[in-house]
């Protein structure tokens, strides 16, 4: 049988002149007089060409190639020297692809989980990751579990388009670790103090920009809007005839129409008016550090959302908690969840039963039964437990009976 593939070298015997050849036992050596060996050997099989200075090495190469081709998995990229399958080079394409569909913070993310994956394997070759060395990476990582969730989203989401761009098949798609996750919850106030802290970022930024009190309370009226969807929010976004505000860079990806109500209609008509490309929270003149013009930081609102609770001593709850969230819980005692959900536009159940964790109201009217004398009968009529054990008793029933 023709065994595939061999051990060459050009270079010729010094005193035959004859060109060496591989003499199937121990060295590349002189076929005539058998005294001098070839020191630069290569391995040839198929379109592969790998270069040694060993004959051991380059026959345990050869070996490893002819086994796998008999097993069907041989892979001309694994033996190629710009290493193709190389970890770091494949995240580096992966980037490039993610850089141009996803948001910029978006990326700076994924960036950030691939870099610690990239320190993990570096140039290792992908079909040599699997699953213990994925769960060792997860287990290396001092991050949250919810982090660690996320990285693990981020490397499954790169083995997927690995599988797409056929640079594995399904079959060499490792299988990933679980790792589990409880989501945070955050500090909420009841709606009386939500207001003061309201009113007191007016009195405090009226005079710098009427528009910081007007972003905080849309953040407390509007729940469907998150912080950083706001602040990039445009003049032409805004249809007062329709009153209807559209936020196009959400964190689900899809734009929300967000009907506005008529006293806030009212109110951004009495406005200056910008051109439809100017953000809407956009800084006046005089502001240090500021050009007129330009839009609100992503934090801006929480600044002055800070300054106002301070003031007040109130501690512990930050904007979205103290907006959004607060909102949303204290509307349970006068909507259903579903209506509730309907005006938060929560794509998943998931996250939306977080701003409920407070709503103790059901579970009061529980223990307050549980805790007294009475019993509900199926006719829901209330009966004294001591009136029900005498009747059990007098009918010739035990008290266990």
């Amino acid at each position: 049988m023709c065994m595939k593939g061999g051990i060459y070298t050009r270079e010729k015997c010094p005193v035959c002149g004859v060109l060496m050849r591989d003499n199937h036992r121990n060295a590349v050596s002189c076929p005539t007089c058998g005294k001098h060996y070839a020191v630069k050997l290569i391995v040839k099989f198929g379109d592969v060409f790998l270069n040694f200075h060993s004959y051991d090495e380059a026959t345990r190469v050869l070996t490893g190639m002819r086994y796998n081709t008999d097993l069907g998995t041989f892979d001309h990229r694994d033996y190629r020297r710009d290493n193709p399958l190389s970890f770091h080079s494949l995240v580096g394409k992966w980037l490039a692809v993610k850089q141009a569909e996803v948001k910029p913070s978006s990326y700076g993310n994924l960036a950030r989980y691939m870099a610690l994956a990239v320190h993990a394997w570096g140039h290792d070759n992908i079909k040599a990751i699997g699953y213990p060395e994925i769960e060792d990476f997860f287990a290396s990582l001092p991050l949250s579990d919810k982090t660690r969730h996320n990285v693990r989203s981020c490397l499954h989401s790169f083995w997927s388009w690995l599988v797409k761009r056929k640079v594995l098949t399904l079959a060499q798609f490792p299988e990933f670790p679980d790792v589990k996750y409880h989501l945070g919850y955050r500090k909420i106030i009841d709606k009386a103090t939500q207001q003061a802290i309201i009113e007191e970022v007016r009195r405090i930024s009226h005079d710098v920009n009427p528009k910081i009190w007007l972003g905080i309370k849309w953040l407390s009226t509007y729940i469907a809007i998150r912080p950083g969807e706001l602040v990039q929010i445009q003049e032409g976004d805004i249809d007062l005839k329709l009153g209807i505000l559209t936020v196009r860079h959400t964190k689900e990806g899809r734009q929300k129409f967000v009907p506005l109500l008529e006293e806030d209609k009212d109110l951004i008509a009495s406005l200056p008016q910008g051109l439809p490309h100017l953000s809407f929270f956009r800084h006046g003149s005089g502001v240090s550090g500021c050009t007129p013009g330009e839009s609100f930081g992503r934090k801006y609102f929480y600044k002055w959302w800070c300054r106002a609770c301070k003031n007040l001593g109130v501690v512990g709850v930050d904007l979205y908690g103290g907006t959004r969230h607060s909102s949303a819980t204290a509307l349970k005692e006068f909507l259903s969840p579903e209506q509730i959900k309907a005006g938060t536009m929560h794509s998943t159940n998931k996250a939306f039963e977080r701003y409920f964790q407070t709503n103790t109201s059901d579970a009061l009217e529980v223990f307050r039964l549980a805790s007294s004398a009475t019993v509900l009968q199926p006719d829901s009529s209330p009966v004294k437990t001591s009136n029900l054990l005498k009747l059990k008793i007098k009918n010739g029933g035990g008290a266990g009976s």
